[in-house]
């Protein structure tokens, strides 16, 4: 390896679609690597087609860690994701190998890099149970308007289908009267990181995702979602509010058709794409933006093996 791997992290973004999971692979194949998923889709097993989950050969090429690590009815915290990131890149770098986190879900990314503290007590059962049946009683997209009026920048982040994560920042804002958004504390971090952002044209990208979403279906997408049904989890499960998952289950009941199912998942998948961007923004000189609409492995591989670009906080 042409630099010591002492205490590195790569870490690889961009907005869903754009093929970070094929990048990923090739640089850590090329770099002597070792993959962490920073995709919060990816922890819950029996979820595969519908989040585009690396198959079974891509996960042989490289190692992966936090994929299929939950079952959909467990809820994994950030604060539980956090320690699990933390040890697998001080596994990866006990091997003499390079850790590389890889994922879409910002938040996740942004606790690594800045050494979250994320508060060690959690509010207690009474707050969560009186807002679980506020959002029963008067739906997931009026609590979010509320959530937004108490704390813009956290509902800005936060898609009001995504009932846990509405829940869970009301219940900390209640439990310590301050806003959510505020409470994402930098710690320190004891590793180097550079960050490689992967971008496309937005009209190249949204035909891969509209494309994505009909091989999804191709591959039976609703015959897992089926399958999961059958096994007991539902709507109610949060995993399941997951883009294309909220969708094909309207499907199945009936109350919606497939082609108001596709038309949903792809409306929601570029919205997706847009919220993305608040988490990893053009103007963040952390990150190193490299447009993948041709061809860029080996300018990329050429940055992360120079010794320019790295960020210690």
């Amino acid at each position: 390896m042409l630099l010591p791997i002492n205490k590195k992290l790569i870490v690889i973004v961009g907005p869903t679609a754009v093929g970070k999971t094929d990048y990923a692979i090739d640089l850590a194949e090329e770099l002597n690597g070792e993959i962490i998923s920073a995709d919060s889709r990816y922890f819950y097993r029996g979820m595969d087609i519908g989040t585009a989950k690396p198959d079974a050969a891509q996960l042989a090429r490289v190692k992966h860690y936090l994929i299929d690590v939950a079952d959909i009815n467990e809820i994994w915290s950030l604060a539980v994701y956090q320690r699990a990131v933390n040890s697998a890149i001080e596994e990866i770098i006990s091997k003499g190998k390079l850790p590389f986190l890889v994922g879409g879900t910002g938040q996740y990314i942004r606790a690594i890099i800045e050494g979250w503290q994320i508060p060690a007590k959690a509010p207690g059962p009474e707050i969560r149970k009186a807002l679980e049946t506020w959002i029963i009683k008067l739906g997931a997209e009026e609590v979010h308007k509320k959530l937004s009026l108490i704390d813009p920048c956290a509902a800005k982040q936060i898609d009001f289908r995504n009932k846990r994560r509405t829940i869970r920042a009301l219940e900390v804002i209640f439990h310590t009267g301050r806003k959510f958004s505020d409470q994402r504390k930098k710690g320190s971090i004891d590793f180097m990181y550079k960050i490689v952002g992967l971008n496309r044209d937005r009209r190249d990208l949204y035909e891969r995702i509209d494309k994505r979403i009909e091989e999804m279906f191709n591959r039976k997408f609703v015959n897992e979602v089926e399958v999961l049904l059958k096994k007991g989890y539902s709507i109610q499960d949060p995993p399941m509010s997951a883009i294309g998952y909220h969708e094909v289950i309207q499907f199945i009941e009936g109350s919606i058709d497939l082609r108001e199912c596709f038309d949903q998942i792809k409306k929601r998948s570029h919205e997706f794409v847009r919220r993305q961007a608040n988490w990893f923004k053009s103007t963040d000189q952390r990150i190193n933006w490299f447009d993948v609409t041709m061809d860029r492995k080996k300018e990329i591989i050429t940055f992360i093996k120079s010794q320019e670009g790295w960020i210690s906080e």
